[in-house]
């Protein structure tokens, strides 16, 4: 099958990408360790992509499109993959359709929803270690003690794009980029809302349900 999973920052999409791809016995990927993946290894696209991110410029989505395509034609992802987080405009999403009209297209797109009062609850209360890295939250997994890491003893921190307002927007930009995306998969009722505010466990089964049904 080949799947893409949709949600704002926090939604918990991320945390759902490896299990479905275990569960399909395929791969999974984010557009972030395609770019990633690229850079390191210097190809020409990474090279590109790296020209317009150097001078704070918007990768443009013919490039992006093409690191995608390259991910998804190696034989390797031939029985599906797990996108998880692209196509995020409407632009994306319709050069991704064109682009895999001959694979048969998208199989099923989720899409988690979860209200913006949540998001910024999930989303303001992170903090990272300075020395280690290891991620808390302060409501759902708090160090011992506070602004302390409990691996390595590292002082936390909040970072810039985890504050408040900045959160507020990024979830603003979110929503008006994606909606028009989550609309055209609606449409060819390729799309399945999935509750991200359910537990863990309901959410995995909501999964579950919409990938086999």
């Amino acid at each position: 099958m080949r799947v893409i999973l949709m949600g704002p920052p926090g939604s918990g999409k991320g945390t759902q990408a490896a299990s479905i791809a275990k569960r399909l016995g395929v791969e999974s990927a984010s557009s972030g360790d395609l770019f990633r993946d690229h850079q390191r290894r210097g190809t020409e696209l990474g090279q590109l992509a790296r020209s317009y991110m150097e001078r704070g410029a918007y990768v443009p989505d013919d490039v992006t499109i093409k690191m995608v395509m390259a991910w998804i034609d190696d034989p390797a992802h031939s029985a599906g993959f797990v996108l998880d987080g692209f196509p995020r405009t409407h632009a994306q999403a319709v050069a991704l359709d064109e682009e895999m009209k001959s694979q048969g297209g998208v199989d099923r797109v989720l899409f988690f929803r979860v209200s913006d009062t949540e998001l910024v609850r999930r989303l303001t209360g992170r903090m990272i270690c300075r020395q280690c890295q290891t991620p808390y939250h302060a409501i759902s997994s708090p160090p011992k003690q506070e602004c302390v890491c409990d691996a390595c003893g590292g002082e936390l921190y909040e970072r810039d794009d985890d504050k408040a307002e900045v959160v507020s927007k990024r979830i603003q930009v979110y929503g008006d980029e994606t909606e028009p995306v989550v609309e055209f998969y609606r449409r060819r009722g390729t799309l399945r809302e999935i509750d991200g505010e359910a537990t863990i466990d309901a959410v995995g089964e909501a999964v579950a349900a919409a990938v086999s049904g």
